[in-house]
C-alpha cells in the first residue's frame, strides 16, 4: 500500500531507543544525538521506493556524515511476515549499497510506533535537541531520473545543523506501508 508521510511536527521531542543492528551490536539514540543533529531512517529492504533510493541514500548520508550529522537507519517491518527484511537479509542489502550507517533491527516494532512511522522510507530530521525539523522526502526526483535532482534532506539537514531550524516548507515522502504485526 503506498502512503505519504504526515507533515512534519516542528519541535515534537524524539523519544530515546536502544536497538541491535543484525549482528547483535546494541545502538541507543540518546548516543547519536550530536551537535549538528540525528537523522532517523525508517526503511526496508523490500520496499521498490527504497531500493531505488538506496544508492542516493548511502551517498547523501555519507556527505552529511563527513559534515557531523550522525545517522542512524531502523526497519520496523514484521519480518517474520516479509522474509525479504529478515536480519540476515538486511546484511545484505546493507552491504550491496554500502550504508555508512547503523541498521538497527526494530523486532517488536515499539520504535516504529513511537515514532509514528507510517510508510518505507520515512525521514525524522532532529536537531542538537532532539526537536523534530524535517519530515521530507530525499529528493524531488522519486522513482525517475535522478541525475538533476534537488537532494531536498540533504538540504534540509545541513539546515538543521547549521541553524537548529528545518526548512518551512517540505514535500511529504512516500513509499510502501510499513508491515506491522
Amino acid at each position: 500500500m503506498l502512503l505519504d508521510t504526515p507533515i512534519c511536527d516542528f519541535g515534537w521531542k524524539a523519544p530515546d531507543f536502544r536497538l541491535q543492528d543484525p549482528y547483535g551490536e546494541s545502538f541507543a539514540m540518546r548516543d547519536h544525538l550530536g551537535d549538528k543533529g540525528l537523522l532517523i531512517l525508517f526503511i526496508c529492504n523490500h520496499c521498490p521506493y527504497v531500493q531505488r533510493i538506496a544508492q542516493r541514500l548511502s551517498e547523501d548520508s555519507r556527505t552529511l556524515m563527513a559534515e557531523g550529522i550522525n545517522v542512524l537507519a531502523i526497519m520496523s517491518n514484521d519480518y517474520h511476515l516479509v522474509e525479504a527484511d529478515s536480519p540476515e537479509n538486511m546484511k545484505q542489502f546493507s552491504k550491496s549499497h554500502d550504508f555508512p550507517f547503523p541498521y538497527l533491527v526494530d523486532e517488536d516494532q515499539s520504535v516504529g510506533k513511537q515514532y509514528g512511522a507510517v510508510c518505507t522510507p520515512d525521514f525524522f530530521g532532529f536537531n542538537h535537541r532532539g526537536e523534530l525539523q524535517y519530515r521530507g522526502r530525499l529528493d524531488d526526483a522519486r522513482m525517475g531520473d535522478a541525475s538533476e535532482r534537488i537532494p531536498e534532506l540533504l538540504n534540509a539537514m545541513r539546515q538543521i545543523a547549521e541553524t537548529g531550524r528545518g526548512p518551512e516548507t517540505q514535500t511529504a515522502s512516500m513509499g510502501c506501508s510499513i508491515k506491522w504485526a
